[in-house]
């Protein structure tokens, strides 16, 4: 990517505005580095790493990085053997308790839904450096100071210290209250050369002997240690020697253990700066209001209402951005201040942030293409040091952008073949225009010239565009139009601003007849060109539906006869089960009744023969037979064909064998024409199972029952909890599975969407946990897949 453009569309500020983001010195000089990527993996990762981090702050968490200095040149001290300060050991010691903090923040995370996979690469790179961490935070201060605990024998020294202090304090304080006070310019104890000190006025100079270490501006005070303190002084500062000692062997030895870690160290506090930027692309997204954008698979940019991120949100004009297959030039015509220019800076700057790996500002479902290059010719490159007018140095960079420009390449071009004759600035535009749709480039474009209008509407790559002005107000609506050729409008204008309309009018005249048509000319072919546009797309749209449902139909057709097969094979599995117990305790029963027989010989005795005859009938027990007596599933066939008579439209009825609900339209041949979810389906009336009748009125049920009616109908039987919080999601579904129950419903849907899968994980956790669901399982395809759960409570 050329450096020049990072300049021209503003990149450098966002570089500059993101580095305020960070909390790391390395952070910023990556920030500040940043630039677009050309490989479509490595824009994707960059881009997942940002919203692994929307996902932590969805859940009010983040890395605890905070604010961290540049440890690499004390590193490269270290490599040099050199012992470090205690300010350089303090800034080193920030790095590693951070490096630990993140690994406990990675564990923690671990333990929750999050999921956060483009991050985690992260964890195991982390060396671990909490022993160290450990030891450098029990031994210095974060203002590099050393602690009284770092050896015993600084401590010692330091209590030494203490004692030495407080006893000479003892002793001056003792001169102060003495009658020897007088002869003294203040009645306090100061600090010279390090030493204990009293002010002394100047003729009592000998009244205290010992030494005159300072004395005042005017010389009317000397600042003396009196002799009664000399040697308690002497041995104070001896102390002081050896605690400097013993803090200059701590850093040695600190210094000296931290040697051999220095490239754990180093990668440490890369690491740390790394996860530092993508927090803080994720902060300033979030400042802007910005959100992520997908890769398109071709060179076809697609910004849904992006805004230029400089300009407040509530005074932009957001507009749509956007290449198709079937054109890759653009030519947007309209009078001057009506944002022409910032919609070309808006589509660079975007497009450059995208492949930088930030959140553009554009709605959900933007697209950007991945260029290796963004040419642009934007602005007066007017130069008085190389004597080169307006037009020579526009002509200047388009030069150079037709030797470098290719397909991969995202060219913009501000008000093409202006300064210089028209005629000739058109004809030139037009060159240029037909060199880079030969090079196969993408490309937006602004024009004055109508016959660049012209030019756009026969080329079969180009499109026109334009941006709208109201002629009411005279003012720009910096709306952009594509598909819709613009005007200078500089007549209607002039006209409305108050110029003389003979003036105006002979300037109309001046306009040859089919400059003066070309404009409206070219709104009635592109007019009658998007009507056709539209009913092919609406053709287009109605085939696409068309062939999915027919691919729905299928997929339900295919569910539902795979289905009734493995209904009908559990039911013939339960049948012969039964059938199997039936027969063991027919064979137990038998058994009593000889053992009986034989224990009563004198009693009156079954006939064997009957006995015989009555185990041949347990063992010629059908299947269908048993399927009918004891599988619950038939049973409700048999009731419900009994209970048919009693259906009608708009009952809600549950299908059996397939386990759906559905609603009854009309009654056909044979069944009724059910509605599941926005599918038809015609179904034989014994699998058809009353669950609740359209006008559900209870009577005789006592005041107890209608209440628990009313509540019923109330409460639905559907959840959606798609766009919510996870906590307040949870909160949400506890409330609505409690009034479920209340309400006796059997069977409930809840919606979770697909998303990051976080709330459907926390939706399966919370119906495992909970005593009444008897059972969950996902959606049919019909009614949501995998982006709605179905529940059923206990009996």
């Amino acid at each position: 990517m050329n450096q020049k453009i990072y300049q021209l569309l503003a990149f450098d500020q966002v570089r500059r505005e993101l580095a305020q983001e960070t909390q790391t010195e390395l952070g910023q000089k990556r920030a500040l580095k940043l630039e677009a990527m050309t490989d479509a993996q490595a824009i994707v990762k960059a881009l997942d790493e940002v919203e692994d981090v929307q996902r932590l702050d969805e859940e009010a968490m983040a890395f605890p990085i905070g604010q961290l200095a540049n440890i690499r040149p004390y590193l490269q001290r270290l490599a040099m053997e050199a012992d470090l300060n205690g300010k350089e050991l303090a800034t080193i010691a920030k790095v590693l308790r951070a490096a630990t903090e993140v690994a406990d923040f990675y564990k923690k995370v671990a333990e929750t839904d999050i999921e956060i996979p483009a991050l985690a690469v992260y964890e195991e790179e982390l060396a671990d450096v909490s022993k160290l961490s450990k030891r450098l935070v029990e031994s210095i201060a974060d203002d590099g100071t050393v602690y009284d605990a770092a050896s015993p024998k600084l401590h010692g020294l330091r209590q030494a210290i203490k004692s030495e202090e407080a006893q000479i304090r003892v002793k001056l304080n003792q001169l102060i209250k003495s009658d020897k006070a007088k002869q003294l310019s203040d009645q306090l104890i100061t600090i010279r050369n390090n030493r204990f000190v009293l002010p002394v006025k100047q003729e009592y100079r000998y009244a205290f002997g010992g030494v005159v270490h300072d004395q005042s501006s005017s010389g009317q005070t000397l600042y003396i240690e009196p002799q009664s303190v000399l040697d308690a002084n002497n041995k104070l500062s001896s102390l002081r020697s050896e605690e400097k000692e013993e803090i200059r062997q701590i850093l040695a030895d600190l210094s000296q253990t931290l040697m051999p870690y220095r490239d754990a160290i180093e990668h440490n506090a890369y690491i740390l700066a790394y996860l530092d930027f993508v927090q803080a692309k994720y902060r300033y997204a979030k400042r802007i209001q910005a959100k992520r954008p997908q890769l398109a698979s071709k060179q076809n940019m697609h910004l849904n209402s992006a805004r230029h991120p400089f300009i407040p949100i509530d005074q932009v004009v957001a507009n749509d951005i956007y290449f198709t297959d079937d054109y890759d030039m653009i030519v947007i015509t309209g009078p001057n201040t009506g944002g022409k220019t910032i919609t070309l800076k808006t589509a660079g700057l975007l497009q450059l942030m995208g492949q930088a790996g930030l959140y553009i500002t554009a709605e959900e479902g933007s697209e950007i293409a991945v260029f290796n290059a963004i040419y642009a010719d934007i602005g007066d490159e007017q130069s008085l040091e190389q004597s080169l007018s307006t037009f020579s140095g526009h002509m200047k960079n388009i030069i150079d952008i037709l030797e470098q420009a290719d397909s991969q390449n995202l060219v913009l071009i501000d008000e093409l073949g202006s300064g210089t004759d028209p005629k000739e600035g058109a004809a030139l535009a037009k060159a240029i225009l037909n060199r880079l749709a030969f090079l196969q480039a993408t490309v937006l474009t602004s024009t004055h010239y109508p016959e660049l209008k012209a030019y756009a509407f026969d080329h079969p790559a180009a499109i026109n565009a334009s941006m709208v002005f109201d002629e009411e107000s005279l003012q720009p609506a910096y709306e952009l139009l594509i598909g819709i050729p613009g005007g200078s409008n500089a007549l209607d204008i002039s006209q409305r601003l108050g110029l003389d309309s003979n003036i105006v009018q002979e300037a109309r005249s001046e306009l040859a007849h089919d400059e003066k048509n070309l404009n409206d000319m070219l709104l009635e072919m592109e007019s009658k060109r998007q009507a056709y546009e539209e009913q092919l797309a609406n053709l287009n749209q109605e085939i696409q539906e068309s062939e999915q449902l027919r691919q729905e139909i299928a997929d339900v057709y295919n569910k539902l006869r795979a289905d009734k097969e493995r209904y009908l094979e559990r039911a013939r599995k339960e049948a012969n089960a039964i059938v199997s117990d039936t027969k063991d305790q027919a064979k137990k029963l038998i058994g009593d009744i000889r053992e009986w027989q034989r224990a009563n010989p004198n009693g009156q005795a079954v006939k064997e023969h009957q006995m015989i005859a009555k185990q041949k009938e347990i063992d010629n027990l059908s299947q269908e037979e048993r399927q009918l007596k004891d599988n619950k599933v038939l049973k409700k066939a048999k009731r419900q064909k009994q209970k048919d008579h009693k259906l009608g439209p708009g009952d809600e009825v549950k299908i059996a064998p397939y386990d759906q609900r559905g609603t009854l339209v009309e009654k056909r041949d044979g069944g009724w024409l059910v509605q599941m979810g926005a599918l038809k389906v015609e179904v034989p009336k014994k699998n058809v199972t009353l669950i609740q009748a359209k006008n559900n009125h209870q009577e005789n049920s006592g005041k107890r029952a209608g209440i628990k009616a009313k509540k019923a109908k109330s409460v639905k039987t559907e959840l959606d909890l798609r766009g919510q919080r996870y906590e307040e999601a949870m909160t949400q579904l506890d409330q609505f599975i409690d009034s479920a129950l209340l309400a006796n419903h059997g069977q409930v849907t809840i919606i979770h969407g697909h998303g990051t899968g976080a709330l459907r994980k926390g939706v399966h956790k919370y119906l495992r946990q909970h005593s009444q669901v008897e059972s969950f399982e996902f959606a049919p395809y019909n009614m949501g897949g995998n982006g709605a759960t179905i529940v059923k409570f206990k009996g």
